[in-house]
């Protein structure tokens, strides 16, 4: 399994922002079929940082309607991974890779 195809992209909001200075915890956008396993070693081999925990939780599809009639918004559904650095001096840069 590829790498970069584990790793989405990482989710970057005011939430995860406050978890990264607070507890060194990141968020990423993981594919539908990667285990946490997969996870901690994908995070190891691009960035080269040891992880210590990592939390993983399913979205659902969530349904909105519009004003216009019959106007139907889709939110699809994500699998989400927040992943806990094991050393307290570390910082994860996404825009650097190893």
């Amino acid at each position: 399994m590829r790498l970069y195809s584990i790793l989405v992209k990482p989710i970057i909001t005011e939430k995860t922002a406050n978890m990264q200075v607070d507890t060194r915890t990141y968020g990423f956008e993981v594919a539908p079929h990667a285990t946490k396993i997969d996870i901690k070693k994908a995070v190891l081999d691009l960035y080269g940082m040891e992880v210590s925990d990592v939390r993983v939780l399913n979205t659902r599809e969530k349904f909105k309607h519009g004003r216009k009639r019959g106007m139907q918004l889709r939110k699809r559904t994500t699998r989400k991974a927040y992943v806990t650095l094991k050393n307290k001096s570390d910082t994860l840069d996404f825009s650097l890779t190893k």
